[in-house]
């Protein structure tokens, strides 16, 4: 964890998830479409066997395989420089941009209110929460995927404080 999230009061780390933003579900978006042309230019070279048609599938598969790859190595870069992650506290959460420097800290205390919408489709699967608080804009962030653990660990901190959903 980054040391200026360390140094915020907000008590004991509870956990730290990965959030994305409009462009993040937009990458998902276009990383599934890509797969599905993929598997349709396959089948295709399968069926049509035009000339080259190996070096042609081998082309497409490696261009699915390179943004696999670029995937789980932004993963792992998001991890290790605290960007666009959400730290359950004791106390709060806190909410890191791009860069991994602090986006929006939020106190349990000074939260109204907390939704959570989720989309679960073929192009686009996320949550998205929207934290309402006293005196301050909300906060709206997504987590990807069908069954994010900061869905759970979330309405369950939540929960734990007092905090209706």
């Amino acid at each position: 964890m980054r040391q200026d999230v360390n140094g915020l009061g907000l008590g004991q780390l509870h956990g730290s998830y990965a959030i994305a933003g409009i462009g993040g579900a937009l990458l998902q978006m276009a990383r599934r479409g890509l797969v599905a042309l993929a598997v349709v230019v396959l089948v295709m070279l399968s069926v049509r066997k035009p000339p080259a048609a190996f070096i042609k599938g081998a082309v497409t598969v490696a261009t699915v395989l390179a943004m696999y790859g670029l995937m789980l190595a932004w993963r792992r870069a998001t991890t290790r420089f605290g960007i666009k992650r959400c730290y359950l506290l004791t106390d709060g959460l806190i909410v890191t941009n791009l860069f991994g420097g602090v986006r929006d800290v939020v106190r349990w205390s000074s939260m109204t209110g907390l939704n959570q919408t989720a989309t679960l489709s073929v192009w686009l699967t996320f949550h998205r929460f929207e934290i309402a608080r006293h005196g301050s804009a909300p906060l709206a962030f997504l987590a990807l995927g069908r069954n994010p653990a900061l869905a759970t660990a979330l309405l369950s901190q939540a929960t734990r404080n007092g905090l209706h959903h």
